[in-house]
Formats: structure tokens, C-alpha cells, sequence
């Protein structure tokens, strides 16, 4: 997350505010043009989908501020995609393609996964665990994946965490099958309809003015740069005596060597600078559902060494798309 660190506000600042300017030219809305990348193309034939993500935020203090609309410097930015192709045949000799995207991420344990079309209508979901990803058919193939630990959905990207013994070369060809396999069979992202996306950002009439400040700044500037490299962060809680702000890494942020460089350097000189109140920003502890959900998955993942390694069983054949992706 260092490329979260780029460009500097185009007007002087304090010393003080000067890292956070820095931030700041990652805070705008990413263009639309991508730059130095090369396609990636497998898979399945799917209908096209024409419906977008879409974001309205809320008006508050600090929109209607004049430090808020600084003028930004334009900003450009290589994005390193690999190059693969493939097609299949469906019912009757029906030829079927799609198009997938991989990118990295500046943790290199995280990868982005873009299939070219919606992912979530609106917000972003995050499941740390095999339980929490039953909620979701994608998550749920993805999560059986021997070395998977994390999956995230953005508006138009799958965010897929491995264990840092895996090998991506191993990993991708089984997450494009899962993917691909998803999009065929035209069942829905989540299992319950009903289900929403995580909205911890969301401004509510029970917020005092800071809190809303400083939820609107999150979501308005800080959270679109942090899903470029395919994380997201989410306000937790404002400690009024210590001004100190709660935040939750998720997606490929969570782990990130350089997630404590961001936290620090970016996102709360950013908003200490914004906000007087704010004093500091800290990472949020993870919750009992959480913990609990590390420990379920620590410990079937020692399970499975175990009997592997008892058995001496065979690996089960891979998926016959990702044999394919793999040679």
C-alpha cells in the first residue's frame, strides 16, 4: 500500500499535514483509463452486464469546508496484468469466453482477481473463513481451495488471500475455475438475498458531527484509493477522550507489511489534519467472530496436514481448466 503515498495537494501545507497531502492524491476518483496492462482472457460465456456501481455520499461540514476541495493533481498509474488465453465449448458446440483480469497488490499474499463485469451492486463484503463464505456460492468455491485464508468482493473485483507458502502459480489457474464456474452457473453472489454489504462507513442521524466528518472523509477520499489496490477500510469507533479512530483493514490491506506505513503516515495525518478532534487512528482488534473463525480455520487447516501426511494420499486431480491454465 506505499503507492497509496504518491501525489502531493497542489497548495502549500504545514509540515504537520505534509504526509497526508501526500495520501490525499490517492483520494479522488480513479480514472476510468487503464494504463500499461495486458488482458487476460478464459472461460465461460456470459451475457453482458450493463449495470454499474453507483455512490452517493452524504453533505456535511466537511464537504461544504474549502480545505475539503484542495485541488488535486491529475494522477496516472501502470497497472501490471498478466496475459493468458482460452476458450471452451458449451451445449452444443457453443463457444464460451470471458474475460478475467488478474493485478497485484502491494501485499504480495493478496491478489486481485477482475472478471469484467459487477461484482457487488453497492459496498463490499469480507469473509476471513470457510463458515462465513458458506453465506456466499463464489466465496464458498474459492474458500475450498487448499491455501486460500481471505476473500473480498469489490464493485467490480475479487480480492483472494494464500498462505505465503502457496505459490501463485499454483493457486490461479484454481481461483480462474472457481470464478468461471460462478459466472456459468448463474447463481447469485450471496445465498440470502437480504444479506447487506457492509456499510460501517454510512453516515446516521444518531452521529455527532466528528463521527459523521469522519466518516464521510473515509468514504469519500480515503476508501476509494484503498480499493485500487483491491483492500478497503471501515470506521469502527471514535474515542471522544483520546481522539483516537478505530479502523478495519480488510482485503488485501489486512496482513499488508505496509498497511502500518498507510495507517500511519496516510490515513491518520489525513484526517488529523482534516479534523482536530482526531488525535490518532488505530487498527480495530479483531472481533469474537473473528477469532473464532481464525481458530475454526487454524485448526482444520492442521487437520488436513495431518491426514495428508498419515495417509500419504494422492492429490486430488485438479479442475480440468486449471490443468489447462497451469501448462
Amino acid at each position: 500500500m506505499r503507492r497509496a503515498l504518491r501525489q502531493l495537494l497542489s497548495v502549500p501545507l504545514s509540515s504537520q499535514a505534509a504526509e497526508a497531502a501526500g495520501f490525499s492524491g490517492r483520494i479522488q476518483e480513479a480514472p476510468k483509463a487503464l494504463h500499461g496492462f495486458a488482458s487476460q482472457t478464459w472461460g465461460t460465456w456470459l451475457p453482458d452486464d450493463a449495470s454499474e456501481n453507483k455512490h452517493q455520499h452524504t453533505q456535511s461540514r466537511l464537504a461544504q469546508s474549502p480545505v475539503t476541495h484542495l485541488p488535486l493533481g491529475p494522477r496516472t498509474r501502470a497497472m501490471m496484468r498478466s496475459q493468458s488465453c482460452f476458450q471452451t465449448f458449451g451445449p452444443q458446440g457453443q463457444i464460451r469466453s470471458m474475460f478475467i483480469q488478474t493485478q497485484n497488490t502491494p501485499n504480495p499474499q493478496s491478489q486481485m482477481f477482475l472478471p469484467g463485469r459487477t461484482v457487488m451492486e453497492s459496498g463490499v463484503m469480507s469473509f476471513s473463513s470457510a463458515r462465513e463464505a458458506m453465506a456466499s456460492p463464489l466465496a464458498k468455491r474459492i474458500f475450498g481451495i487448499d491455501g486460500v485464508t481471505g476473500v473480498f468482493f469489490g464493485a467490480d473485483f475479487i480480492t483472494v488471500t494464500k498462505k505465503e507458502e502457496v505459490p501463485w502459480a499454483a493457486l490461479k489457474p484454481l481461483v480462474f475455475a472457481a470464478v468461471m464456474d460462478h459466472y456459468s452457473s448463474g447463481e447469485p453472489l450471496l445465498e440470502d438475498k437480504e444479506m447487506q454489504a457492509r456499510s460501517d462507513t454510512a453516515i446516521h442521524e444518531d452521529d455527532d458531527e466528528v463521527v459523521a466528518m469522519i466518516k464521510e472523509l473515509l468514504e469519500t477520499r480515503i476508501r476509494p484509493a484503498v480499493a485500487e489496490d483491491g483492500g478497503d477500510i471501515t470506521f469502527k469507533e471514535f474515542d471522544v477522550d483520546s481522539g483516537v479512530v478505530m479502523v478495519k483493514l480488510s482485503g488485501s490491506c489486512s496482513g499488508c507489511p505496509s498497511s502500518t506505513v498507510t495507517l500511519k503516515s496516510g490515513i491518520e495525518n489525513m484526517l488529523m489534519h482534516y479534523i482536530p478532534e482526531v488525535k490518532g487512528v488505530m487498527e480495530a482488534p479483531p472481533d469474537e467472530t473473528e477469532q473464532e473463525g481464525l481458530k475454526e480455520f487454524q485448526k482444520l487447516d492442521s487437520q488436513l496436514e495431518g491426514g495428508k501426511e498419515g495417509s500419504g494420499a494422492e492429490k486430488p486431480a485438479a479442475h480440468p481448466m486449471a490443468q489447462h491454465l497451469s501448462n
